[in-house]
């Protein structure tokens, strides 16, 4: 009996690595880090708000509908609880989406004003805080790349078969993901057209050689004597 237990167990095993099982675990797994660390670069771009509005608050004060503007599209974003379950609910995915394009619209719009307030932009807390900011949203490009990445690995297999009857039956759905609006061209690799002959490079040409001074003329014939 523990002979027969151990190879049903065994087979159990076979049978689910074979339809794609240990695959959906995996790619579920790497979702969750990637999810995680783009939650983390959006919690850092949000702990710098205050204090960037507030810096340009001390030199631009009659900016408030601007100001006001990033001080609430960070409100909206806190306002939604961002769980690892949110990657499972499409609508709730899509409100965070929306509420962080507001918040990043909201940013690009304050970082324009400043271009008119040249003591604001001399000021060195406000250069700090604009290249954090600046380091942040390339970190949160780099997060979001990699959360689009695994998502779409993930998709992709519990989509196909055999993955799909297998994500089926324990439950595994598609996951909503990031829209990119050059998803097409990122999506595209780039083609090379061997066939298309390599450029010659450009030769000078050889310098020709300079022209040999001219012969001598013949001495004219000595006149004959005469006897």
């Amino acid at each position: 009996m523990r002979n027969l237990a151990f190879g049903l167990a065994a087979a159990a095993c076979l049978l689910l690595s074979g339809c794609g099982y240990n695959a959906i675990q995996a790619q579920d797994e790497q979702i969750k880090s990637a999810w995680s660390e783009v939650l983390n670069q959006y919690q850092r771009r949000a702990d710098l708000i205050p204090n960037l509005v507030n810096t340009v608050k001390g030199y631009a004060a009659q900016e408030s509908s601007v100001l006001l503007g990033v001080t609430e599209a960070r409100a909206k974003v806190g306002s939604i609880q961002a769980t690892p379950e949110l990657v499972n609910d499409p609508a709730a995915f899509a409100r965070f989406q929306a509420a962080q394009g507001e918040l990043t619209s909201a940013l690009s719009r304050l970082l324009v004003v400043t271009e008119n307030y040249p003591q604001l932009k001399s000021d060195q807390n406000f250069r700090d805080l604009q290249a954090q900011l600046e380091g942040t949203e390339n970190r949160i490009t780099v997060a979001r790349n990699r959360y689009i990445q695994a998502v779409r690995d993930y998709n992709i297999t519990v989509k196909q078969f055999p993955g799909n009857l297998t994500a089926r039956i324990f439950g595994y759905a598609p996951k909503p993901n990031f829209a990119v609006e050059n998803e097409a061209a990122i999506s595209k690799p780039p083609t090379v057209d061997f066939a298309a002959p390599a450029p010659t490079p450009s030769v000078p040409p050889p310098s020709m050689p300079a022209p040999s001074s001219p012969m001598p003329a013949p001495s004219s014939p000595m006149p004959a004597t005469t006897h």
